[in-house]
């Protein structure tokens, strides 16, 4: 029995973490969270950013990928994914690095929601200034 080897990578955005793993395989599919990727992401924009990754390197068919993803919402889980993906197909290859950077999928996004302020209504809207 011969054991294909499994590539890890982990993504983050906002508050959403996914773990990823690739599998070289015959047939590619995407499974999140143990259901297909269509049936977890109903939106196409979604769908788009986790394939980015694998149409930028010309690897659509290549592998069998596992995503455990929690936290935050759906676009924010899509792109931790995205980043998972991307992290872990340098471990499969790492002259897949410059393909990968020139189309800015390494960079971890690191904007986050801020947090409301005492006084404030939210983050920085404020009550309506009155002159008289």
């Amino acid at each position: 029995m011969v054991k294909t080897k499994t590539y890890h990578g982990t993504g983050r955005r906002k508050t959403a973490v996914a773990r990823v793993f690739l599998k070289k395989a015959k047939t590619s599919d995407i499974i999140v969270n143990g259901k297909p990727v269509e049936q977890y992401f109903g939106r196409k924009t979604a769908l788009m950013i986790i394939r980015q990754p694998q149409e930028a390197t010309q690897l659509v068919d290549k592998f069998r990928i596992l995503v455990n993803v929690k936290g935050g919402g759906l676009s924010g889980q899509a792109g931790a994914v995205r980043l998972g993906i991307a992290r872990s197909l340098l471990q499969y290859d790492e002259t897949l690095r410059s393909q990968l950077r020139g189309r800015g999928l390494l960079t971890r996004d690191a904007r986050k929601v801020e947090r409301k302020k005492y006084g404030l209504h939210k983050a920085r809207k404020r009550a309506q200034y009155s002159k008289r």
